[in-house]
């Protein structure tokens, strides 16, 4: 199986899903818990959400393997996003409950941790790069979406229920001003969604990394709170109803983004 999922748009726009894949290779999932095998820190159907991006000229890169493998929005040494919190590593060892991902003795030594950076991990930022290069090449301008969810309740890394829209842009460093404002403002007017911009959530690597404005490339992050289109817990099911009320509003999120580029 290849390491990532690629199609083309025909905007400046690109938006990457790096959790939303659930594969595990079976050598790989012999040596994990019987709750890792379930991948509850999945980004659940986030594909699926966003199912609109071809109509609106959208490219899309998305992982094919679950973030057990290779945490592909973590940086390739190991550095945590947060310093001083909570954090998941680049080939996670913890849930986000905090149990463990691995059988006793069984976590990744330093070798192949390497070895699924240079399998999974370095193909899928290698594309992701080139792309934003050809995008900014052509349009002058290149645009990238971070899509991701987490469940609305996560102790380990925020204290009680999370916004249903968390808009990160690494802190105000990985895009325009203004462009982060008509985001925030689009957010804002979704009745009944409540939104916060650069909270918990202010961008992981993909978005730190690539967002460089001055530059002509963009990057935004959104974290959706799950349980405004999903059930949260096992079987993980899509809510049709919910995400029929989401849906307009991350579209209207892109157009935003697309009317800015003047697209």
């Amino acid at each position: 199986m290849q390491p990532f999922a690629f199609a083309a748009g025909s905007t400046p726009l690109l938006v990457s899903m790096p959790h939303v894949a659930m594969h595990i290779p079976a050598d790989m999932a012999r040596a994990l818990t019987a709750a890792a095998r379930g991948v509850p820190d999945t980004d659940w159907h986030v594909d699926r959400l966003y199912d609109f991006l071809p109509q609106l000229g959208a490219g899309v890169i998305r992982a094919t393997h679950s973030r057990l493998v290779i945490d592909l929005n973590r940086s390739p040494d190991g550095r945590p996003l947060y310093p001083g919190a909570s954090n998941t590593e680049l080939c996670p060892t913890t849930l986000f409950d905090e149990t463990p991902v691995y059988a006793a003795g069984r976590a990744p030594d330093a070798a192949e941790t390497a070895a699924r950076l240079a399998a999974y991990w370095r193909p899928y930022h290698d594309r992701l790069a080139a792309e934003l290069a050809a995008l900014k090449a052509r349009f002058g301008v290149a645009l990238l979406f971070d899509a991701h969810s987490i469940r609305s309740e996560v102790p380990r890394f925020f204290a009680g229920r999370l916004p249903d829209l968390n808009i990160g842009t690494g802190g105000g460093g990985s895009a325009a001003p203004d462009l982060a404002a008509r985001v925030v403002e689009a957010a804002a007017e979704a009745e009944g969604y409540s939104s916060v911009l650069n909270g918990r959530f202010k961008g992981g690597y993909i978005t730190r990394q690539y967002g460089r404005p001055a530059d002509g490339i963009h990057a935004i992050q959104l974290e959706l709170s799950q349980i405004i289109y999903m059930d949260e817990d096992p079987p993980y099911r899509f809510r049709d109803d919910r995400a029929d009320s989401i849906r307009p509003v991350l579209r209207r999120i892109i157009e935003t983004m697309l009317d800015w580029a003047g697209v």
